[in-house]
């Protein structure tokens, strides 16, 4: 009598000639979900972009020397408003742009090489991300003011001048995803409120631009918030919106969106 030898049996190896790579180059809610979360958890850049933006706006918008003059549509106190909250969401939006630095030390930006993720899909993710941490510093320094009872402005000018300050600080989220592409974790932060002030300046943000030399008035023409900085205040000040303006702002949006995919690109391609 002889035993029947077991004859091993493989298991069946799945199809996946039909597998297609997912749409949106990998991007998803899930996964913005995920990173909104994770950002709005840290409680340091949260009160890096609620906290300062409110105190410039209290120590400088409310000064009754200069604050209820008036201003197109408004008075200097509305004017200063939109100044600093512009302030609060290119800088809100660049520090969450620029929190993938912490990302790269930990080589999680190589790991999404092995992923369906595109460098496209990414970029969008992480500015989609910093754009909600803008939003938020947005409405509080609106909301802000507007319980100061101190800006003066016309009813449909208060969502108006808030939704183009918040849209226009998408430039400065590409910005800050280039910079935590090209500079080193532990000194981005350093570096990026230095180069935030120096733009604001040049931008005429803080100063007018005719308070500078002639020469160095032009130059900071070219800057990345002087564009955005005219086009935010245009609606209060009944201006028309230049050409210049318009050119500035989408020229530098494709700097920093191609430099940052770029990087990202030499970052997973070293996997």
């Amino acid at each position: 009598m002889s035993a029947e030898i077991p004859v091993a049996r493989h298991a069946a190896v799945p199809d996946i000639s039909d597998r297609r790579a997912p749409g949106l180059g990998g991007l998803n809610l899930t996964i913005l979900k995920l990173e909104i979360r994770r950002l709005t958890r840290n409680r340091r850049t949260m009160i890096f972009a609620v906290v300062a933006p409110v105190v410039l706006f209290l120590a400088f918008g409310l000064n009754k020397a200069y604050a209820g003059q008036r201003a197109g549509e408004g008075n200097v106190s509305a004017f200063i408003m939109i100044s600093i909250s512009l302030y609060g969401a290119a800088l809100a939006t660049t520090a969450g742009g620029a929190m993938v630095s912490i990302e790269r030390a930990a080589g999680w930006s190589r790991q999404l090489r092995l992923t369906p993720l595109s460098p496209a899909a990414y970029i969008a993710v992480k500015t989609l991300t910093a754009m909600v941490l803008g939003l938020v510093s947005v409405i509080v320094v609106f909301a802000v003011g507007k319980a100061t009872g101190k800006p003066s402005l016309p009813g449909d000018l208060w969502f108006a001048t808030a939704a183009s300050v918040w849209v226009g600080s998408v430039l400065f989220a590409a910005f800050g995803l280039f910079l935590g592409f090209v500079l080193p974790t532990e000194n981005v932060m350093q570096f990026l409120g230095l180069i935030m002030a120096l733009l604001s300046f040049a931008g005429g943000l803080f100063i007018p631009l005719s308070s500078f030399p002639k020469l160095v008035a032009t130059i900071a023409r070219g800057t990345p918030l002087y564009g955005l900085n005219q086009l935010v205040h245009a609606p209060m000040l009944n201006q028309g919106v230049h050409l210049a303006w318009v050119a500035n702002v989408v020229i530098w949006l494709a700097i920093f969106v191609g430099g940052a995919v770029w990087r990202f690109r030499a970052d997973t391609g070293r996997v």
